[in-house]
């Protein structure tokens, strides 16, 4: 057997006299697979996978016919308390609630996992994770080196997010951001071509291929780069008496045709009077460019499956081939025929057992993991899991930007993944890799795990205020106080979104049931502690 208590297990505990129970706790929640059994002779593993098979859509048959043609095995689909907690991290960056885990593992209809999907697309929480998302990629931040301001940003954010509110298409929402004009207080949507290191035409393009394209043009050939530069040559930005207000706008002063160079090679002329940007984004959306759909479905599924069809999700190149080109094409003419609908897109891939698969590998490899033979586990990003943190305690956090005058401070209610401007931030996001928006690559927001974060998680009196003054934990111990079957079962619901095993309720009951009083209530915040810092609350899995 493989131990796989490396993805699933805890750190090293805090008080010795109690490390023998919280160790034997651990083991008990690790995860133990056979890593090379044949796939005809694998069980599913309680309580993260499931014995009922999904049938297979498109997709799936695209992903299975080319894993079986390398004979890499695949596991079962992941268990109903993994999936909701699964779906709803990846589509709205939120832990489900005790309630809604109970409500959701005693429903029997056989579509109820195609139903849970659709109504978290249309919640509003969805719309505030997918604006986080665009924004780190958009460049939302106010201060240096964006330099884009606090009046523009409130604007530039509140447009993105009813972008996401309303489902935009796609290609409607890339026009806006590359071709129009006026004022960035007015027509929010020209701070993206404010949002950008230096206002040099080549600054403009390079942004715009790497947010549209996932492409890096410093790596293009000298004339497509310079080619394309030109459609953003005769931008102008012109400053109004209002205090960091510009009009983004055409030149007016060049006359004569521009002509320039479309990144497939071709000429693109503009007559005189018009904005090349109109032409490039006409080019960029039309249904037959290979370019904006491949870029948007291959981040999208980044996003939901931890890493690209072309890794990493913003550097498609020739030499950086898709690790499923039959897949990628599938997903990119769904998209186009769907008229770049980002929901029905996100629909297909979290409907599919692809992504409804256990995250335990049967083939431990890295081809099993770029192939997406099991959903791969990842740490939560800052955000997610600061708010993660906040919502188990009931308590709030402190975010503030401190440039420019007047100092930014927020209301503790204020959410992290509801934070518009990358320059409002906290030490826990800043230590946790919260992306800082300076580039709009995928690569700023860091997921790894460091040895500060695990002593912050470990020994900060942050992480022990919450678990002890936190009203929600304080709720479960005076609903079940005396009752360390109660205890047990609303703290594993309320931290891993699941009920414990058999074997992990047997041991902490039998660890509970001896105490009253104080020492009961300091082991019921010891669990507490203990399951926040396994990795399976830690990471998505």
């Amino acid at each position: 057997m493989h131990n796989f208590f490396h993805r699933f297990g805890f750190p090293p505990l805090r008080k010795t006299g109690r490390v023998q129970f919280l160790m034997s706790l651990a083991r008990i929640i690790c995860l133990a697979v056979a890593s090379t059994a044949p796939a005809a002779e694998l069980q599913c593993i309680e309580p993260f996978e499931s014995a009922t098979e999904a049938p297979a859509t498109t997709l799936d048959r695209l992903v299975e016919d080319r894993l079986g043609k390398l004979g890499i095995a695949i596991g079962p689909v992941c268990s109903d308390a993994v999936f909701l907690r699964r779906a709803r991290i990846d589509l709205t960056g939120t832990l489900p609630d005790a309630d809604e885990v109970r409500a959701f593992l005693s429903d029997r209809h056989p579509t109820k996992r195609a139903a849970r999907i659709d109504l978290l697309l249309e919640s509003p929480e969805h719309a505030d994770y997918m604006a986080m998302k665009w924004g780190d990629v958009l460049r939302i931040k106010a201060e240096f080196p964006i330099n884009l301001w606090p009046n523009a940003v409130q604007a530039y954010y509140r447009w993105l997010h009813d972008a996401m509110a309303s489902n935009l298409s796609h290609d409607q929402l890339a026009r806006d951001l590359i071709a129009s004009s006026g004022s960035n207080f007015r027509v929010p949507q020209v701070n993206f071509m404010r949002a950008v290191q230096g206002r040099a035409p080549s600054s403009l393009a390079a942004a715009t291929a790497l947010t549209f394209m996932g492409s890096r043009i410093e790596r293009w050939p000298a004339d497509r780069s310079t080619g394309m530069a030109k459609f953003f040559s005769r931008l102008s930005y012109k400053p109004t008496a209002e205090w960091k207000e510009e009009i983004v706008c055409l030149d007016p002063a060049p006359v004569g045709p521009l002509v320039a160079m479309l990144p497939d090679g071709r000429s693109g002329r503009v007559e005189d009077g018009r904005d090349p940007r109109e032409v490039f984004a006409n080019w960029l959306v039309a249904p037959g460019n290979p370019w904006f759909a491949r870029a948007t479905v291959n981040r999208l599924w980044s996003w939901m499956m931890g890493r690209g069809i072309v890794h990493e999700p913003d550097d498609l190149r020739p030499d950086n081939p898709p690790s499923n080109p039959q897949l990628l094409g599938f997903l990119e003419q769904e998209f186009v025929a769907s008229g770049f609908d980002r929901r029905k897109l996100l629909r297909t891939i979290l409907n599919s057992r692809t992504y409804q698969r256990s995250s335990i590998p049967r083939t431990p490899s890295s081809e099993a993991e770029s192939l997406f033979a099991f959903y791969p586990v990842r740490r939560l990003e800052a955000e997610v899991l600061v708010d993660a943190l906040c919502h188990l305690s009931d308590s709030g956090e402190s975010y503030s930007s401190q440039a420019p005058e007047p100092y930014t401070f927020l209301p503790a209610t204020q959410t992290a993944v509801n934070l518009g401007d990358g320059s409002i931030s906290s030490s826990f996001l800043e230590l946790f890799g919260r992306p800082p928006r300076d580039t709009g690559l995928e690569s700023e927001r860091n997921n790894g795990w460091s040895d500060g974060q695990s002593l912050h998680m470990l020994n900060s009196t942050h992480v022990q205020t919450k678990i002890r003054n936190g009203t929600r934990l304080r709720k479960v111990w005076e609903k079940n106080a005396g009752k360390p079957g109660g205890l047990v079962t609303g703290l594993y619901l309320a931290i891993l979104s699941r009920p414990p095993t058999v074997s992990e309720a047997t041991t902490t009951e039998e660890y509970l049931r001896p105490l009253s009083g104080r020492n009961m209530k300091s082991s019921f915040e010891d669990l507490a502690w203990a399951l926040i810092n396994s990795k399976e609350f830690l990471y998505r899995h």
